[in-house]
């Protein structure tokens, strides 16, 4: 019972510090000190929700990372994680009377900005709140990377991969929003173990969207210029379609350097080859069914031509032509290019520039030392005590006051 108790304990500290990183990930590519409304719709940015001001039955709004610090402090405030394309609504015609104290000068209403039942604090398609006091399942939440949504894995409809490589998910409802995903999905998506069934809905669905796979490769062939302005443009499309096969034939889906750093315009106009009819010619389909999860190269794999930009548009999926939009991106971006103080340093504004570095040092220190202390465990196969963690604590704190005093000496 009590080495239970003990791991449990250590289990709380590593899983404080991952949570830690993660917010400082998230917070570090937003800026704490200056309203984002003058930046217009941004790219992406931490989003918060004002349970004080615009409670569940009140209209949605969102509201930067400044004004949950200034505005809003005090309030019952719950995090959105990020959102794309997403302009500020503190003060605006939401909030009534409210007035953001950052920057007065706001329309009335933001027409682009996009809501769901995130922004009232419910999630999934239980629409259930996160944390769920009634929930007594220890479920993961993972984003889907289109609607922006939060699942409990155990409501995708699929068997979901090692949580320490989970990379990019696209629920099922956004998969079939924009149905030439699926196709991409057979080629480079990680393997599906579907745990949900619904044969007559599944029939249904890949009927609908057969049809609509048709009817976007005869648009294709109808808006597809010849490169000659003959007709053995279409035939001298299909032959290299061939080679390309044949010479990729060890492995179909893979593609060459020159189509993964080329100009996307380049390729298509040396080509005039669809990527994504390419690879429907291969046959190679996948069940329609359940969320999918990506390795974070996919979007390199989707087809730039003119025809599949319109339908990537078509379906509000535009975003996933661009490599900066991912998550990932956007938390190496706020760490290596932090908005105003390291994310460390502002938790520190109080104090003087010594101090502030002293707890800096001492941060990186015990991070250091409790890495090393865990690893000798492990290698030396010994249980991780209670008194063998009082005794790692107490050496280094004996290691502060050596320092400590000699600095006085």
């Amino acid at each position: 019972m009590a080495a239970h108790k003990e791991e449990a304990e250590l289990g709380d500290i590593v899983d404080n510090e991952e949570e830690l990183e993660q917010a400082l990930c998230v917070l570090a590519g937003s800026d704490p000190e200056n309203c984002s409304y003058s930046r217009g719709y941004v790219k992406r940015q931490a989003v918060f929700a004002c349970n004080t001001c615009t409670p569940g039955a009140a209209e949605p709004a969102g509201i930067c990372l400044a004004c949950a610090n200034k505005c809003h402090d005090g309030h019952d405030i719950f995090e959105l994680y990020t959102k794309r394309n997403f302009r500020c609504d503190c003060g605006n015609s939401k909030f009534r009377d409210f007035q953001c104290q950052l920057n007065t000068a706001k329309d009335e209403e933001n027409i682009r900005n996009h809501y769901n039942h995130n922004f009232s604090g419910f999630y999934c398609t239980c629409d259930r709140p996160y944390p769920d006091a009634d929930d007594q399942v220890n479920d993961e939440m993972i984003q889907c990377v289109v609607c922006e949504d939060w699942f409990h894995s155990r409501h995708l409809g699929c068997t979901v991969v090692d949580p320490e490589e989970l990379q990019e998910m696209a629920c099922e409802a956004c998969m079939n929003k924009a149905p030439f995903l699926w196709t991409y999905a057979a080629h480079f998506a990680v393997a599906p173990v579907i745990s949900v069934s619904h044969p007559e809905e599944e029939e249904e669905e890949e009927e609908e969207v057969q049809v609509d796979v048709e009817e976007q490769g005869e648009k294709e062939e109808a808006c597809e210029p010849s490169p000659s302005g003959d007709e053995e443009g279409p035939s001298t499309s299909v032959e290299h379609t061939k080679q390309e096969e044949e010479a990729n034939q060890s492995s179909p889906c893979k593609r060459t350097h020159e189509q993964m750093t080329g100009s996307p315009g380049k390729a298509t106009t040396k080509t005039e080859a669809c990527r994504l009819k390419e690879l429907q010619a291969q046959g190679l389909e996948r069940q329609r069914q359940g969320a999918v999860f990506w390795p974070y190269s996919w979007r390199s794999e989707l087809c730039t031509c003119t025809n599949c930009k319109r339908a990537y548009v078509a379906a509000e999926v535009q975003f996933l032509m661009d490599q900066s939009d991912t998550i990932l991106a956007y938390e190496n971006k706020g760490l290596n290019e932090p908005f105003g103080q390291h994310p460390l340093m502002a938790l520190t504004n109080s104090l003087d520039r010594v101090q502030q570095l002293e707890i800096i040092y001492g941060y990186n220190e015990m991070t250091t030392s409790i890495t090393a202390f865990l690893e000798q465990c492990v290698a030396e196969g010994k249980t991780v005590t209670v008194e063998a963690v009082h005794q790692f604590f107490e050496e280094l704190r004996a290691r502060k006051r050596r320092r400590t005093n000699a600095g006085y000496q």
